[in-house]
């Protein structure tokens, strides 16, 4: 049976397998008595069993079949489920992730899991097993490396006849680790500095881009003794711990050619399937007929595919600029019926774009779950709107930002139980993840039940760090204080723990909802905890603006941020706080001159007395845009303005308009302070 061709079937559904598995775990370990999630588990082992059987991965289908074993017993009441049981099934199947992740990557799924497999037989047969800590050390004996090519392979030889040593070194960094990519750095400088790194696995740009659960290794050459090795990778922060074992070539060889022979497979460098291609969903592979009923597409087509539509973007507005000039009833019938076909496809490509928030909210229950443990405390958390889409790019980049938000929710702001006893609460605190869509915005809200914010401490702090003077202090609303935790550095913490303090990293988590174009918010309560509420753009690419006019030069406003525009006499102009203002129904608005802002020339018209003015708004935040004209509505493509004016102040990128001009694409949310 040539199973190619469901290559890519079977890893999208093993995720989706294995996803279930991490989920309902969680289940099992709050509930042990429940026969529904105990089902679903084994449903899903189940599964995933006679797909990697059918696929030819023993090695995947041997340890789901003890792991399926397991879950039977506990099913039939014949093993009690307790915390270090679920730590060892939670390994188990991050060892099945890794193997689909091998099979995904074009290897062949294999593994060393004899000692995961030992662990699962004594669950089986009710005997002991060691905790996930003591069996840290199993991990150092089991393959991690099983695609070494034959120039690999001859540096390795030749080393180890010139009297060098080949190690193969397995860092394991702390699961709670905030900055992995920063600590592999770590690792790798002090690696170069005691011998040579051959290879890595994961690879560098994966380990680079945090593509990776908490261990990786690598195959170094060196004179050091090992236990050298593991002592100077030990001192370095974060690091859970580092085996460092003799890598013998020959040894290498055999266990691969036995594996070869053992299973059958074509030689290592023989042609794998390529499986980045677009690959058909059968809906019913067993029967000799088939209707196609979705069609899977590598992701890298569909950004081909809006890349050219984004061209075809600007050429409709350029169709649409001539049609004007021209005023030929023909030309302008055909480009509004292409207008609006073009708005249609627009409307479909966007969609498929669009991904459930699920696959980012997805990792979180076992992260607080183990985070819980390492703090002592009782904590769960409540997931509302996993289903909310969002665009592919906003959600590869909202994922750390979350993260930071939730490890100091964790740590600041969940009380352990004793405490939370004591001011007559429940003992276990909640973590709430909220999505919902409003209008073009997606809204994400991480709140807790904790013990809030302490206004007066952060007024404290940010007065001797010198944020605010004590005079501007007085004149702050609560949730105006409460945002202060988010400047660079900031922190109210007494001493700042490895997971967080309360603040750190903040900044960064504004500064990149910032930069996709979104807005964070804080709310918080002494009694009822806090709450940050996240708004961002539905997509990134295509956006509405309004066009507006500098001298002869056009910029763009995203819609997104305006409320309204506004002509005013410049008789209305008031002087406050240092600062040109307008009363706005009601509210004092401060003026940005976006004249001066940008160095153009202002241009003098008839109407000077009066500015037209682009009223726009960040969070609770408002500010009126002072400039020359307003030219009109339009969807634009955004263009970066590459690495060299990535800094440029107040400018977030740059569109290509239907008369080929380029207009620049003001960063609102930079110029409201």
């Amino acid at each position: 049976m040539d199973t190619a061709q469901y290559l890519d079937v079977f890893i999208d559904e093993s995720t989706e397998h294995l996803e279930a598995l991490y989920k309902q775990l969680l289940e099992l370990e709050k509930n042990p008595n429940g026969k529904g999630v105990i089902e679903e588990i084994f449903r899903a082992a189940h599964t995933l069993k006679g797909m990697s059987a059918t696929m030819g991965y023993s090695d995947l289908a041997n340890l789901t079949h003890k792991l399926e074993n397991v879950f039977d017993g506990i099913r039939y009441d014949k093993i009690k489920v307790d915390s270090s049981m679920v730590d060892h099934l939670f390994e188990a199947v991050d060892h099945l992730n890794a193997m689909v992740e091998d099979i995904a990557s074009g290897g062949n799924g294999n593994q060393n899991v004899s000692n995961m497999v030992s662990t699962l037989d004594r669950i089986e047969t009710g005997k002991a097993v060691a905790s996930k800590d003591e069996n840290i050390s199993l991990k150092s004996e089991e393959k991690t490396f099983t695609s070494l090519d034959e120039f690999e392979l001859s540096i390795l030889q030749e080393s180890q006849e010139r009297g060098f040593s080949n190690y193969e070194v397995t860092v394991i960094l702390r699961e709670d680790c905030l900055l992995k990519g920063a600590r592999v750095f770590m690792v790798f400088e002090l690696l170069e500095k005691m011998g040579e790194v051959i290879k890595s696995n994961p690879t560098i740009s994966d380990l680079e881009e945090e593509n990776f659960n908490e261990t990786f290794s690598v195959i170094l050459v060196s004179k050091h003794l090992n236990h050298e090795i593991e002592e100077k990778i030990k001192k370095v922060s974060e690091v859970d711990n580092c085996i460092v074992n003799h890598f013998s070539v020959t040894t290498y060889k055999q266990t691969l050619d036995k594996e070869h022979t053992e299973n059958n497979e074509p030689e290592p460098n023989a042609p794998k399937p390529d499986s980045s291609d677009t690959d058909l969903h059968k809906s019913a592979v067993n029967s000799g007929r088939s209707s196609t009923k979705t069609i899977r597409v590598n992701i890298d087509r569909l950004d081909i595919l809006m890349n050219l539509f984004e061209e075809l973007v600007i050429d409709r507005g350029r169709l649409e600029q001539i049609s004007l000039e021209l005023d030929h009833n023909d030309l302008q019938e055909t480009v509004e019926r292409m207008t609006r076909v073009s708005g249609d496809l627009q409307d479909i490509i966007l969609t498929m774009r669009m991904v459930p928030i699920d696959q980012v909210f997805n990792r979180f229950p076992r992260m607080i779950r183990q985070l819980a443990r390492d703090l002592h405390k009782n904590v769960d958390i409540e997931i509302v709107g996993a289903e909310t889409e969002l665009d592919r790019t906003v959600i590869d980049e909202i994922g750390d930002p979350l993260v930071h938000l939730i490890r100091n929710a964790m740590d600041h702001g969940i009380e352990t139980p004793k405490e939370r006893k004591k001011k007559g609460k429940p003992e276990q605190g909640i973590i709430k993840l909220q999505a919902y869509h409003s209008g073009n915005h997606v809204f994400i809200e991480i709140s807790d039940d904790g013990a809030g914010i302490n206004k007066e401490k952060v007024l404290n702090k940010a007065i001797s760090n010198g944020v605010i003077s004590e005079s501007h202090a007085e004149t702050l609303t609560d949730k105006q204080v409460f945002e202060l935790i988010m400047a660079s550095g900031f922190s109210t913490a007494d001493a700042i723990s490895d997971i967080s303090g309360r603040g750190v990293g903040l900044d960064v988590v504004k500064n990149t909802i910032e930069s996709l174009g979104g807005n964070i918010t804080v709310d918080a309560n002494v009694i009822q905890g806090s709450t940050f509420s996240i708004q961002l753009p539905l997509t990134l690419s295509i956006i509405s603006v309004l066009l507006v006019e500098l001298n002869e030069e056009k910029y763009a406003i995203p819609l997104s941020s305006i409320i309204e525009t506004a002509i005013v006499h410049k008789d209305k102009i008031m002087y406050a706080h240092n600062k040109n203002v307008i009363d706005f129904r009601g509210k004092i608005v401060p003026l940005a001159f976006l004249n001066d802002i940008f160095s153009v020339p202002k241009e003098y018209t008839e109407n000077s007395d009066y500015l037209s003015v682009v009223i726009v708004r960040k969070g609770d935040k408002m500010a009126g845009l002072v400039v020359d004209s307003f030219i009109g509505q339009q969807e634009v493509v955004l263009k970066s303005l590459g690495v060299y004016l990535s800094d440029t102040f107040a400018i977030s990128g740059a569109t290509i308009l239907g008369d080929g001009q380029v207009a620049l694409i003001v960063d609102s949310n930079a110029l409201i302070k």
